[in-house]
């Protein structure tokens, strides 16, 4: 049977998986709002559709598997918000269908592990949204869906190198803050494996083996460049926006056993100190 991915937001996470999934014959189709970003995604194979705008029920119709990246915003699920009526009548058609969300929905746990089973209690504005998107797509009846509660991402041109190039990085010291990450290769191959081996209504946390403080992370990468290590700054004390002080409002250490036992998946990248010394590897040999 003829496969075809269709990618509600097909950017980072969505471009990553679609280098696998072509090679393999598959069809994507994949959503963007920019006109200026189509031909960037003709280039690797990917039929783009600028959406919203287009009309998507040609696309509906032709896909087998539906991939969703595209972040809620003040409205809700932008996806669900055009499109939930012609998603909910296709249901069936569908042999997979993948939401991408955030470790975000499981709150400020003062470091503590969670797993797919943790009670959500979201602190952030972003994680209460995530919390009910995931929701509404669940309440979709017979719909396929696999939800990925994803980590902090990064990969090749999302790293830390270029902050500490320029100068611009900074060791925000927050005693107890721990983050959970995820190289965007392994985020890839979770997805493709989950495809493989569907099992709807599941959720996976797709990070790392190593939880680890945000400052470790922007010191181990100077060392690697060999530049000297950004001071350290008190959170208490530092100079931030909202935005920014708002990641450091949660902390808390993810588990990833789901994704290894249920789908078999091996990290290319179990912690960051193996995941920047292979960004900086393809950077030089670039």
């Amino acid at each position: 049977m003829d496969k075809t991915l269709l990618s509600f937001g097909h950017g980072y996470s969505a471009r990553a998986l679609s280098r696998i999934l072509l090679p393999q014959g598959w069809r994507v189709i994949g959503t963007t709002r920019s006109e200026e970003k189509a031909p960037g995604l003709m280039t690797e194979g990917i039929e783009p559709r600028i959406w919203p705008g287009a009309d998507m029920g040609p696309a509906l119709d032709a896909a087998t598997h539906l991939l969703i990246s595209a972040a809620p915003d003040d409205a809700g699920d932008p996806v669900l918000a055009q499109l939930h009526d012609a998603i909910a009548a296709r249901a069936g058609q569908f042999a997979w269908v993948g939401y991408l969300s955030t470790t975000g929905v499981y709150g400020d746990h003062g470091g503590d592990w969670v797993d797919e089973a943790t009670p959500l209690t979201p602190a952030t504005k972003r994680g209460i949204a995530r919390v009910e998107a995931e929701a509404a797509w669940a309440a979709i009846p017979a719909l396929p869906l696999h939800i990925f509660r994803l980590a902090g991402i990064y990969g090749p041109g999302r790293g830390p190198f270029s902050k500490v190039r320029n100068g611009t990085a900074r060791r925000i010291i927050k005693p107890g803050q721990l983050f959970s990450r995820t190289h965007v290769a392994d985020i890839a191959r979770v997805l493709a494996a989950s495809i493989a081996r569907p099992n709807p209504g599941a959720v996976y946390n797709v990070c790392d083996d190593d939880p680890a403080p945000p400052e470790d992370v922007i010191a181990y990468a100077a060392e690697l460049l060999g530049v000297p290590v950004p001071p350290a700054e008190d959170f208490a004390t530092a100079e931030m926006t909202p935005m920014a002080r708002s990641f450091y409002a949660e902390s808390k250490k993810v588990r990833n056993n789901r994704i290894k036992e249920e789908l078999s998946v091996e990290l290319l990248y179990p912690d960051y100190r193996s995941g920047l010394k292979a960004l900086l590897a393809q950077e030089i040999g670039a």
